[in-house]
Order: structure tokens, then sequence, then C-alpha cells
């Protein structure tokens, strides 16, 4: 390595550490237990990167990120905290920190680090944007509210663990945003992430060809509970023997694992090996006062894409917080990115927000009549409601297809939840092939899950 390294850090010993490694790779160094200091050398352009803790006696090292962008610009800055809990690795992404590792860290691989920033430093700023349109901006998990924090705190306890980690919750609440926080926060992160389905293992070599990919990295299991019998099975057998490389094993479920255990949907031996540790994601509904943060996060990543600068009027945001959110934090982005697109002015306004969210499933049922209304003057009046919303104006272009999106996907939901998941027989039902069915599952993001069905 070649270049000089500032840290800063109030424990002796690990500024003793950094200091001989540092040296020994090539590097000059200099190194200070105050903020001050710190600051003051960074001012006098001194140093290629930055190796700050985060609480020291004279401040907050978080707090200085935004000041040492100000004063010198493309310097990396790379975050050591004994905080290690999830926020403030998120704190540390917010403030754009070139990277965060949480105390005890591994000194080769901080060293690996530090050379990739130095390296980074040394090329052109037109090189550095086409790595930064690789790394997507975007948080792990935004969140402020009690139920977050006690979240945070679960997945800071078990992020460094070996236990398989079982994570459970609504459609659209971010299990597998949980899932990769807890890979990319752990001793594993340079390890590979692999994803699978049922459908990845049910060649007889599948479970051999998923652990080579995963490599000792991290493997999740998408929605257990929709895998067959026999495919859970593998699984078992594939967690009890994984060869040379072990890797680390998650599984995310939007239904109760227990429950669909004991109705023998699900194995018990699968279930007590997954289940070492349970995080459940909350919905929407339980952490309301999260909304505003999570509307403002996803506005401000869409100037950031080069939409329009737009925010919430005060009424748009009541009735955000209003709003039973069926969909989660995914329907939330995609009302936001609708929003940004369709609003006439940089205020949306409450009309605005009842344009986009009158065409979206709610919890209530969209037929209000009596029982012997007819379907089509349900559906007549909501459309005219839908279209009265929008005053002297029309609804955005693609009303048809919206529409008959929002028809079809209940009637898909709610069939096969008749059929009990079998999509045979819920092709049979409705009348289409089931490679359409299939299709249109795909296309509308429709969850199956496979049940013993008395009919």
């Amino acid at each position: 390595m070649d270049g000089t390294v500032l840290v800063a850090d109030d424990d002796r010993t690990i500024r003793t550490v950094l200091t001989q490694a540092l040296t020994r790779a090539g590097c000059k160094v200099h190194a200070t237990s105050s903020l001050t200091t710190l600051m003051r050398w960074v001012a006098e352009g001194k140093g290629d990167v930055v190796i700050s803790d985060v609480v020291m006696p004279d401040g907050n090292g978080l707090e200085m990120l935004p000041k040492i962008a100000q004063d010198r610009p493309g310097l990396p800055v790379i975050v050591i905290s004994a905080q290690n809990t999830i926020m403030t690795a998120i704190q540390a992404a917010e403030a754009k920190a070139y990277d965060y590792l949480p105390k005890p860290f591994d000194l080769p691989d901080l060293m690996k680090r530090t050379a990739r920033a130095l390296e980074q430093k040394r090329r052109s700023p037109a090189e550095r944007a086409v790595d930064d349109d690789e790394r997507p901006d975007d948080l792990p998990l935004v969140g402020r509210t009690p139920v977050m924090q006690q979240l945070y705190r679960l997945v800071a306890r078990v992020m460094n663990t070996d236990l398989p980690v079982l994570i459970s919750g609504e459609s659209g609440t971010g299990k597998s945003l949980i899932a990769r926080a807890i890979h990319d926060f752990s001793d594993r992160r340079t390890l590979p992430f692999v994803t699978i389905t049922g459908s990845d293992i049910r060649e007889l070599e599948g479970p051999a060809r998923v652990l080579a990919r995963v490599r000792g990295g991290t493997l999740l299991i998408d929605e257990i509970a929709d895998v067959e019998e026999e495919l859970q099975a593998r699984i078992v057998r594939m967690m009890d023997a994984p060869g040379e490389y072990v890797p680390r094993f998650m599984a995310t479920s939007q239904s109760d694992l227990s429950a669909a255990m004991e109705a023998g949907r699900v194995r018990q031996d699968l279930f007590y090996r997954l289940s070492g540790a349970q995080i459940h994601v909350p919905s929407l509904r339980e952490r309301v006062d999260d909304i505003p943060l999570l509307a403002e996060h996803f506005l401000n990543r869409a100037e950031r894409e080069g939409a329009s600068k737009r925010h919430l009027g005060a009424q748009a945001a009541e009735l955000f917080r209003a709003y039973s959110w069926p969909g989660n934090v995914r329907q939330l982005e995609n009302a936001i990115r609708r929003l940004v697109l369709t609003s006439r002015a940089e205020e949306i306004t409450r009309s605005e927000v009842e344009g986009v969210l009158g065409s979206q499933p709610e919890t209530q049922p969209v037929l209000g009549g009596g029982e012997a209304e007819k379907l089509s003057t349900s559906v007549a009046r909501h459309l005219r409601r839908y279209f009265d919303l929008h005053g002297n104006m029309l609804p955005p272009p693609g009303l048809h297809g919206r529409i008959l999106r929002e028809v079809e996907a209940p009637l898909i939901e709610i069939a096969l939840d008749a059929t009990g998941g079998n999509q045979a027989k819920c092709a049979d039902l409705l009348g289409i092939n089931r490679n359409t069915l299939r299709k249109k599952i795909t296309d509308l993001d429709i969850q199956v899950t496979r049940r013993r069905k008395l009919m």
C-alpha cells in the first residue's frame, strides 16, 4: 500500500496496532485520540484515507463526516465502532462513509478495505463514478420507531453468530433486506449471499450446486413454507451435511411457521433446524411513525435518479399515515414513484395521493353496497369516484391495464386460496391454461401457499 492514513481512536491499543500494521504495509500513519486534531489534519490537506472511531472524548465521528466531505470531497472514511448495532451501520451509510466495520474487527479485513480505499482515492472522479453507480445508493433498513429499534437490536445480536435465522413478516415488509443486512454486516460479508427457492434443489444435483455457489457464505431460502415436503427433506440433509464449506442458513416466511408445522405443511426437523433465531419484521401498520421518514427517503432517491423535486403536503402526509398499506413498504415505494411522475407541482396534494391510493388494494373491501348490489354497480361507483378525485384532469394513461390488474389480482388470490394453492385446480376453476396462470402469478407478484384444503 502507498499513501497516508489518518487514524482517530481513543483506544491506545487500537491506535498502536493500526499504526504498526499500516506502517509495515508501506503507509504513512498519523494517529490521534482527538476528533479536533483529526479535523485539523483533514483541513490542512493531510491524509489519503481516514479510519475513525464513532464515540470519541471530544465528539462523535459520524457527525464529522459531512464536514469532512465538505472540506475534502472524495476522501474515503472508514468507520469503526464498538456500538455494533444495525443503526450505527445505517447512520454510517446515511453519512456517506466509505465503509463500516464493527469492533472487534478483523485486522486483515480492515487492511484490505484500506487498500481498496487508497486505490479509489488515486483513481479519477469519472472512474469512481462508475463504481458508485454499481453500488446501489439505498439503505438496508429505514425506520426509527420502537419496534424497528427492537428489530435492529435483535439483528445486531445475531449477525456475528452462526445460528440459523428464520425471518417472518407480511409481503413487502423487507424480509430479504433483513437477511441481506445480517450478511453484509457479519463476518461472512466477503463471501457469497445466495437466495434460493424450492425449484433450485428440485433436481438430484441441486443441493450440491447450491452449496458450491454459496461457498461458506449465507444461504437464504425464500418462503420456506411454500417448499414441497420432499424438497424440505433435502434441505434438512443439506443442513446436516453441508460439505467442506459450511454456510449460514436463513429462511423467510410470510406465514407463522410454527402453525404451519402443526398443520403438517412444514417438517418438524426443518423447523427446529431453521429457528435458531427468529426475527419478525413488523408491518407498516405497526410503525406508522416511520411512514413520513420512508416517504422522504423514496422522494429523495427519486430526485437523485433525475426526477423533479417533490414533497408531501400536510394533508397528503396525513393521508399517508392514515392509509392501511396492505402491501407495506414495497407498496409505499411504488406509490411514491407514481406520485413523482404524475404530480403537477413540487408539493404533492391530498387529491393526488387519493388518486394513486384509490387504484391500489386496501384492507377494506372495495364493494361497499348491500348484499344484493351487483358487482358491476360497485365497480362503476368505485371508478366514478376515481375519476372525480382527478377533478378536471384525466387519470394517468394506462387506466385499462391498471383496472384489470386490480380486479385480476384478488380474483386469482382468492381462487388460489379456495383451491389450497393447487395451481392445476386453480387454473381449471378460472378456466385458463396452467402456464397462463403461472405467468399471471409472476407478473402480479402473487404469493402462493400450498396447504391441505378440505373440498
